[in-house]
C-alpha cells in the first residue's frame, strides 16, 4: 500500500526530483531548487509543506535546521521501483556498452569485460557470479592419481573454464580406474550438468546395479558437486574495489575497513546476488544491504540473472553508494545481462 505522502502526483513528482537533484549534487535540496525545475509553478511555500509532509512520511529527513533535506533509503526505494524501473538505456549507454563487451573469445574475457563496464556505470563494485558447482556443464574430466592415495580432479566446461580439487576418497583408486571413469564421464556426459550426471548416475545405479555399479560409483565420488565442494574465491568475479571507496560515504575508517573486509571475503557477495535469481523483477534493486555488512546501509545492490542457452547460470550487478544514478545503472545491469547471455551461449 502506497505511503498517504504519495497519494498525490505531485508530492510523487517532487520526491523523485529532490532525489534526482541530491543525486546530481550531494548537498541538502532546498524548496528553491525544487521550484526552478519542477513543471507546475509552485511557490516555495507549497514545495516546503510538501517536503514536510514527505519527511513526516519518512522520505526526507534535513541534517540541520536549515539546510534543505536529504533523501532516506524509503526514497531511494520509492526511486528505483517507481521511477528508475521505466527507464530505458540512452543510446550512447547502448553503444558503448556493446562496444565495451566487444566479441570475446573465452567466459573468462567476458565475465572481466562486464565486471569493468558494471564498476563504470555505478562507481562502485562490478560483480558476477558464477554458476553454483552443480550448475556447471562438463565438457572434459580428466584425473590423476598423487603418490600419496589423494586424486586431483578437473573438470572442463564450455568455453575453457576449469575447476579442479584434490580429494582424499575414501577408499584408493588406481591411475587405469581414474582413466575409465574419466572416459566414461566423457563419452556419455559431456554437455550435461554435474548436478543432471549425479541423478542419471543414480538411476543407473538403482535400476542396473550389476551393469553400472564400479564406473558409476567411481564417478559419483569423484564427480559428485557436493562432494567436490564450491571454491567461493573462483566463484566471484570483482572489479572496481577502489573507485567505490572513494564514492561511498562513510562515516568514520572504521565503517570502511568493515565494507572493505566483507568484499574480501566474497561470500557474502555470492550469497546477496544469487538471491536474486529468486525474484521475480528483471533487474532486482536493494536499498540498504546489511546482508555484506552491519555499514551496508550506505549501499544500494542493483542486479540480474544471466543465462546460458535459457538456463538460469548465475547473476550480476552492481555494489555502490545509495547516491547512485539509478536509471543508468539499472539499465545498463540490464543490458550488460543480456549481452552476458548472448556471448556465454556462443562460446
Amino acid at each position: 500500500m502506497r505511503s498517504a505522502a504519495l497519494q498525490e502526483r505531485r508530492n510523487r513528482q517532487i520526491l523523485a526530483d529532490i532525489v534526482r537533484t541530491y543525486i546530481e549534487s550531494g548537498e541538502p535540496v532546498s524548496s528553491r531548487a525544487i521550484s526552478a525545475r519542477f513543471e507546475e509553478t509552485l511557490s516555495t511555500a507549497t514545495i516546503r509543506n510538501i517536503m514536510a509532509d514527505l519527511e513526516d512520511g519518512g522520505f526526507l529527513y534535513q541534517p540541520h535546521t536549515s539546510a534543505g533535506r536529504v533523501p532516506t533509503a524509503a526514497a531511494y526505494r520509492f526511486f528505483a521501483q517507481e521511477i528508475a524501473s521505466q527507464a530505458t538505456i540512452t543510446a550512447v549507454d547502448k553503444e558503448w556498452i556493446r562496444r565495451e563487451m566487444g566479441t570475446p573469445t573465452s567466459a573468462a574475457e567476458i565475465t572481466e569485460r562486464a565486471g569493468h563496464v558494471l564498476a563504470e556505470v555505478s562507481n562502485g563494485l562490478g560483480i558476477i557470479v558464477s554458476p553454483p558447482m552443480g550448475k556447471t556443464v562438463l565438457e572434459h574430466a580428466r584425473m590423476w592419481l598423487l603418490p600419496d592415495g589423494r586424486v586431483v580432479v578437473v573438470l572442463i566446461s564450455s568455453g575453457g573454464n576449469t575447476r579442479d580439487k584434490v580429494l582424499r576418497p575414501s577408499r584408493r583408486f588406481s591411475q587405469a580406474e581414474l582413466d575409465a571413469t574419466a572416459d566414461f564421464l566423457n563419452r556419455h556426459y559431456s554437455g550435461w550438468t554435474l548436478e543432471t550426471i549425479r541423478e542419471d548416475l543414480l538411476q543407473k545405479l538403482a535400476n542396473e546395479r550389476e551393469r553400472y555399479e564400479g564406473l558409476v560409483q567411481s564417478a559419483l565420488t569423484l564427480c559428485d558437486p557436493v562432494v567436490f565442494g564450491d571454491d567461493l574465491e573462483r566463484q566471484v568475479h570483482v572489479e572496481g574495489t577502489a573507485q567505490m571507496v572513494g564514492a561511498v560515504d562513510f562515516a568514520s575508517q572504521a565503517e570502511l575497513r568493515d565494507v572493505l573486509a566483507a568484499i574480501e571475503e566474497k561470500h557474502r557477495l555470492v550469497t546477496v546476488l544469487n538471491a536474486c535469481i529468486e525474484t521475480p523483477e528483471p533487474v532486482h534493486v536493494q536499498i540498504g544491504v546489511k546482508e555484506i555488512s552491519e555499514r551496508g546501509e550506505n549501499l544500494a545492490l542493483i542486479s540480474a540473472p544471466y543465462t546460458r542457452n535459457d538456463l538460469v547460470q548465475g547473476s550480476l550487478g552492481v555494489l555502490g553508494p545509495t547516491r547512485m544514478h539509478y536509471e543508468r545503472a539499472m539499465t545498463a545491469v540490464a543490458y550488460v545481462a543480456q549481452l552476458f547471455s548472448e556471448a556465454l551461449s556462443k562460446i
